[in-house]
């Protein structure tokens, strides 16, 4: 027997086979389970997303010998024609073969008579926007009031070349790209279903790879196959799409947190080895730095799909966030103008540079450049000696200083602090203190903002404040006292509160309520 390849063999036969999509499922089962029964139905999306699919096992539900349902029962001789692809009351039309005018003016004669064997004859035309515009004329009475034994099935991804008289005359469906995770997760389903051996990177390449399409991702599995000959590994899945392994990427973001341009370099040369795109490589770089920077933002909402949530936030945690959005930045930009370098392989290299000569500069201090000696610049005496050009004052905010015996909230807020080191902070609680070092905790529901480096620089931050040579030791546990992050809500709590009940004794507001029935509703401060 001859192989079937993977995208027909496994292709769903019902509708609880099919793979997202609900939104379309569910009125399509309604409607069969209702018997609510349109003429004529309109599915559009991109390639590979179900369009066909979903109409064959519509039609087989239409047509089983059992009954209309949206659980046709797979075992009578029309469900097993319709799946085999030859039952006669199913014509699949491809309409870029059928452009002419007569040619569906001779499909159409035939819509009169009555099915040979189903309940239903069926008209399954695919890419209908190939239509001419005389073919549609012709379609275009039969499709309003057909008979009640035809239903029309259309197929497109491009309806907005459909008349609009076609389109009023339909039911439409919009089929949506299928999201990364769905497709890696049934992709693990076949290769089980299939004993292929295979890692979890290979389906995750090979998800991202098909951009939203099933189909795609089924045939990419199928050439990854053969291409592995007979198993899955990611080098191999790498090689053969034609992108990098993930340890490259994480390789490079090692070497920008070291500075180490030579690194770097040598990052550059085994991706060279390999013949990458660079493009995509860059692509890859912003993905991760943008999961980054969720994680540094939001860590729960981080998860483990991509096989690399450990390795994510352990960048969150080393990398500061300007220095993660000033990446991206570089990045997004380098990606746009690597088309102009007069050699990509020099193009991805300035980048890279790029993102390790430049750092965000503090708040009030000039810009900061990594060169290794800044340039004199050379003086001379003028003729005539001429008042220097007055300097743009910066505006600043006097804050009275806190003492060290002051409330933790006071010299946090004093010390100047931003970013994570702040949000380190703000979210822990003062145990103790002494000329030599003051003890914090940090409650566990914050624990994955405890990192070395954070932790050393509100370190620096407090000696700078106290000036004086004071260690800092933070624990996790569970929190006892209110932190400054607490104290924060509270207060803006009882702000809410205190105005809530200000509204409600105001004696305009209560002749309003009294006069027209009106009603005080409470909204959530903006942060």
């Amino acid at each position: 027997m001859s192989y079937q390849v993977l995208a027909r063999k496994w292709r769903p036969r019902s509708f609880n086979e099919m793979v997202g999509q609900s939104h379309i499922l569910r009125a399509l089962i309604n409607a069969l389970d209702n018997d609510r029964l349109h003429h004529a139905y309109l599915f559009t999306g991109t390639r590979g997303v179900g369009k066909t699919t979903i109409a064959r096992i519509l039609a087989k539900s239409l047509n089983c010998e059992k009954g209309v349902s949206s659980t046709p029962c797979g075992e009578c001789s029309t469900c097993i024609e319709v799946d085999e692809g030859r039952f006669v009351d199913l014509i699949e039309v491809d309409a870029a073969s059928r452009t002419k005018v007569d040619e569906t003016r001779e499909l159409l004669d035939n819509v009169q008579y009555a099915p040979t064997r189903g309940r239903y004859k069926v008209y399954l035309i695919d890419e209908v926007h190939m239509f001419s515009n005389h073919s549609f004329n012709a379609l275009l009475k039969t499709l309003e009031e057909p008979p009640p034994h035809v239903k029309f099935l259309l197929a497109t991804t491009d309806p907005q070349k459909l008349p609009v008289t076609i389109l009023s005359r339909c039911l439409q469906f919009n089929l949506k790209a299928l999201p990364q995770d769905q497709i890696h997760d049934h992709l693990a389903l076949l290769l089980e279903k299939e004993n292929i051996q295979t890692d979890a990177a290979s389906t995750q390449h090979i998800s991202r790879a098909a951009q939203g399409s099933m189909r795609d991702a089924l045939s990419l599995l199928d050439q990854a196959i053969a291409f592995g000959g007979g198993e899955l590994k990611e080098a191999d899945v790498c090689d053969m799409l034609g992108v990098i392994e993930k340890h490259h990427v994480a390789d490079v973001l090692n070497r920008l947190i070291a500075r180490d341009a030579m690194g770097l370099l040598n990052c550059v040369q085994t991706m060279s080895e390999q013949s990458v795109d660079y493009e995509s490589v860059l692509v890859d770089l912003l993905s991760m730095l943008q999961r980054i920077a969720i994680a540094q933002a939001a860590p729960d909402a981080i998860d483990d799909t991509q096989g690399d949530r450990d390795a994510i936030l352990r960048f969150a945690a080393e990398l500061s966030p300007e220095d993660v959005q000033l990446y991206y930045q570089i990045a997004l930009i380098g990606r746009r103008d690597l088309s102009l370098a007069p050699q990509l392989r020099g193009g991805f290299e300035m980048v890279l540079l790029r993102m390790l000569s430049f750092q965000p500069a503090e708040v009030g201090s000039q810009p900061v450049s990594n060169t290794p000696s800044q340039q004199k610049t050379p003086t001379a005496t003028p003729a005539v000696a001429e008042s220097p050009p007055a300097q743009p004052v910066a505006e600043t905010r006097v804050v009275e200083k806190p003492s060290a015996n002051s409330d933790w909230s006071s010299i946090v807020e004093a010390m100047g602090i931003v970013g994570m080191v702040q949000q380190l902070a703000v979210n822990c609680s003062l145990v103790s203190r002494d000329d030599k070092q003051w003890s914090l905790l940090l409650g566990n529901e914050n624990k994955q903002l405890h990192s070395e480096k954070f932790e050393k620089r509100l370190e620096e931050a407090l000696q700078a404040y106290l000036q004086s040579d004071v260690r800092i030791d933070i624990q996790v546990g569970q929190q006892q006292a209110e932190t400054p992050a607490m104290q924060t809500e509270r207060k803006k709590q009882e702000r809410q509160e205190a105005a809530e009940n200000d509204v409600a004794s105001d004696t305009v507001v209560k002749s309003l309520q009294e006069r027209f029935g009106a009603t005080v509703q409470a909204v959530k401060p903006i942060d």
